[in-house]
């Protein structure tokens, strides 16, 4: 039975995918830096390292391991408080991937998939969608230090044999999710109109089964190795549509007014959230078709499948309170 090691396991992506492995008869080490947030199942066993820099940690766990799935990260942060955010990124997202990929290397690990970002390619679309062979356009720390670990990661696999996947998801959501989702979950939940009736945009994402799909046949799919791959939903939605089906979702009317764009980018300004803002205004569409023609993969969870699991989720979490 083949062994794979999951870091962050304990986080959104991460349990659901030591989950969905371990039903595969894969054993799997699940990696965390917590044990109070472990819950250990049929082949998972948990191991802890205080974070990516923990060398002993990192080598036990790695001890007999075919396969790694890298998912621990410092993520984008909407409420920076770093000195210096761009060497914290680094630190983690950089140094720490390398010295994992490593150290996976000298223990013989077969292959390493390691899970980047379509922010590599650009923050936004305009004339058409992200296609697998765009040249990379970081444009924030968080994006620069995923590129740079891609970079690293593929140096590493070049000079040792070890065999690199990068996958570069969009947003993930499902149940459980956070961020910007649940924030539009729960503005739809309280009934109050919501002023983004007027966006003509459109946004691909994934849904967490399907990214749990491409990972599991990224471990060993042998057109797989060496690439980096897009994975994303088959079908793309509006800001407007995305809240539809949330609120279609809660048995709850879309109460969308239409407000314009550059108002709406004003009060981003004016309330420090032009960032947030402009992620609902603005365009983020991925072309996969690269990844389903050579990994003869096909998401089979739909957005609006996708968008009820976590709605089912939320509404569950918050009437448990």
């Amino acid at each position: 039975m083949k062994t794979v090691l999951v870091t962050g396991a304990t986080g959104f992506v991460g349990r659901s995918l030591c989950e969905a492995l371990g039903a595969q008869s894969l054993n799997v080490v699940a990696l965390t830096r917590d044990m109070s947030k472990a819950t250990p199942s049929e082949n998972v066993v948990f191991r802890v390292a205080s974070d990516l820099h923990a060398e002993d940690a990192l080598g036990l766990a790695l001890s007999g391991v075919d396969y790694v799935v890298h998912l621990a990260a410092r993520v984008h942060v909407m409420n920076e408080t770093a000195a210096d955010p761009a060497a914290e990124f680094r630190r983690t997202n950089v140094d720490g991937t390398t010295k994992l990929a490593s150290l996976s290397a000298a223990a013989g690990v077969k292959r390493f998939i390691y899970m980047s970002s379509i922010k590599v390619l650009g923050e936004r679309t305009v004339d058409r969608p992200f296609e697998h062979d765009d040249p990379p356009l970081p444009s924030d720390p968080y994006s620069v230090s995923k590129h740079e670990a891609e970079i690293a990661v593929q140096s590493i696999g070049n000079a040792t044999g070890m065999e690199v996947v990068i996958l570069r998801p969009p947003m993930i959501y499902g149940a459980g999710v956070g961020g910007n989702m649940r924030r539009l979950m729960a503005l739809v939940s309280s009934g109050i109109p919501l002023p983004f009736g007027a966006i003509r945009n459109m946004r691909t994402m994934i849904a967490l089964p399907n990214l749990c799909d491409v990972i599991s046949l990224s471990l060993s799919h042998p057109e797989a190795a060496g690439r980096s791959f897009l994975v994303a939903d088959d079908k793309s939605l509006s800001t407007p549509e995305l809240v539809t089906a949330i609120a279609d979702s809660m048995s709850k009317p879309a109460r969308l007014v239409s407000v314009p764009v550059p108002m709406l980018d004003w009060v981003g300004r004016l309330t420090g959230r032009r960032a947030e803002v402009r992620r609902l205004c603005e365009s983020l569409e991925i072309d996969a078709s690269h990844t389903k023609r050579r990994l003869g993969w096909r998401p089979r969870m739909s957005p609006v499948e996708a968008v009820k699991l976590a709605v089912d989720d939320y509404l569950k979490m918050k009437n448990a309170f």
